[in-house]
């Protein structure tokens, strides 16, 4: 299984993007997918997550409300619709597999996209 995250770059805050992140090989029959970010010096923390289905959806505290995550099962690609950015927000943006169902935890994703960098500037 390979993922490959896009739609990153910079933004002024109170803007907006939009990540992809799409889906090659086989994956399992049931899987969760998830954004998972991190900044410089800090640990990579869960932003986001979604079951394959796209009926169950997880957030973090600090971006619910602002970040909208969605699943698109025919083009095997995961969306992360961010809007209000903050500069607190800044930090590369990862997208991973997870063949659980409630999945906050790095431990349980088991495949990883290469990261995409998103800067906002105050």
């Amino acid at each position: 299984v390979q993922l490959q995250a896009s739609g990153g770059g910079l933004v002024q805050a109170g803007g907006s993007l939009k990540l992809s992140c799409t889906v090659s090989g086989r994956t399992g029959s049931t899987y969760t997918m998830g954004w998972f970010r991190q900044a410089p010096g800090k640990e990579r923390e869960f932003v986001a997550a979604i079951y394959w289905t796209g009926g169950i959806t997880y957030y973090a505290d600090s971006v619910k409300g602002r970040f909208t995550v969605s699943i698109h099962n025919a083009k095997n690609t995961l969306y992360l619709q961010m809007n209000s950015l903050k500069p607190e927000d800044t930090a590369v943006y990862y997208c991973a597999i997870s063949p659980y169902v409630s999945s906050r935890s790095s431990s349980q994703y088991d495949y990883w996209g290469q990261g995409t960098q998103v800067t906002v500037s105050s």
